[in-house]
């Protein structure tokens, strides 16, 4: 399904942007992310590593949880319209979590002829607990 044009006249300061759930991730979920990103620190996927370095089991990359999040605003804005897009990480996720993806508008201005939205988003596992937030600033066309 194509995602529904955004234009800066449709926005407003407070709007909520569609959010998603990434359900149940899994190790090999984590290895699948280390093939394609060429992470592969054993603390991702290695049981035993995971354990002697003060961990109860192996954790999801920091990146892979930034790639998850960072779809809530390319699917709302329009990956070609993002400017920037910030993170900050707060906790693991962990085989088994899920995380939900979620953000709000903060802002609308014109800056040197670019309408521009910016916002705060986060990702929160199952407990509710913050793993990933961050900010986005996008550039959106005009109806007009």
């Amino acid at each position: 399904m194509a995602r529904k044009k955004l234009y800066f006249e449709d926005v407003k300061e407070g709007d909520e942007l569609p959010s998603f759930t990434a359900a149940n991730l899994t190790r090999t979920d984590f290895v699948k992310y280390a093939g394609s990103s060429g992470d592969f620190n054993p603390i991702h996927h290695d049981q035993t590593f995971a354990e002697t370095a003060g961990n109860p089991t192996v954790f999801a990359m920091g990146m892979m949880n930034a790639g998850i999040l960072s779809r809530l605003v390319a699917d709302y804005a329009g990956i070609e319209n993002v400017r920037k897009y910030r993170v900050r990480f707060a906790t693991r996720v962990w085989p088994g979590d899920s995380v939900t993806c979620k953000g709000k508008v903060t802002k609308k201005t014109v800056e040197n002829g670019e309408k521009i939205i910016e916002g705060e988003i986060a990702a929160l596992n199952q407990k509710g607990e913050v793993a990933i937030q961050g900010s986005f600033r996008a550039a959106l066309p005009s109806r007009g």
